[in-house]
């Protein structure tokens, strides 16, 4: 027996497949928008979304982790090297005395808010393809993301 053993007439009907690949094809175009900033991908989304969450007060690793869907040791790896950078700071928790309070820096504020600009403009090229089908292509990934 030779050859896959595959439903699939073709691999672009796969859409497993086809979402590995456009995954791929987008975060080199994001990979390519952050390099100016000194960023890694995920810790453009860390810092980003620490910066979005600390406006409601003290922002523990768990919910940090949980809003970006990341693993929690790699948050913490992906933290000490922004810590390491001085773009985040993580005292003591004021309610949880075993927790520690994220917060973005003033310097990482600043360069979150130039790399975003970089990074939507970026996503409006990329996703620029689908048209007026950019809402509709969100909303199907939200349904297709987990808790």
């Amino acid at each position: 027996m030779s050859g896959l053993d595959t439903e699939f007439r073709s691999a672009d009907e796969s859409p497993g497949l086809l979402l590995w690949q456009v995954t791929n094809q987008w975060q080199a175009a994001i990979r390519a928008a952050l390099k100016p900033f000194g960023l890694t991908h995920v810790q453009f989304v860390l810092l980003a979304a620490l910066t979005w969450l600390q406006d409601s007060g003290p922002v523990t690793q768990k919910a940090l982790a949980d809003l970006a869907v990341t693993d929690p040791m790699m948050t913490s790896q992906v933290l000490r090297a922004l810590e390491g950078r001085a773009l985040v700071h993580r005292p003591p928790h004021p309610q949880d005395r075993r927790a520690r309070a994220l917060e973005a820096t003033e310097e990482g504020r600043a360069l979150v808010n130039r790399a975003i600009v970089a990074v939507e403009a970026c996503d409006r090229e990329f996703f620029g393809a689908l048209g007026d089908g950019v809402e509709r292509f969100a909303g199907a990934l939200r349904a297709l993301r987990r808790p």
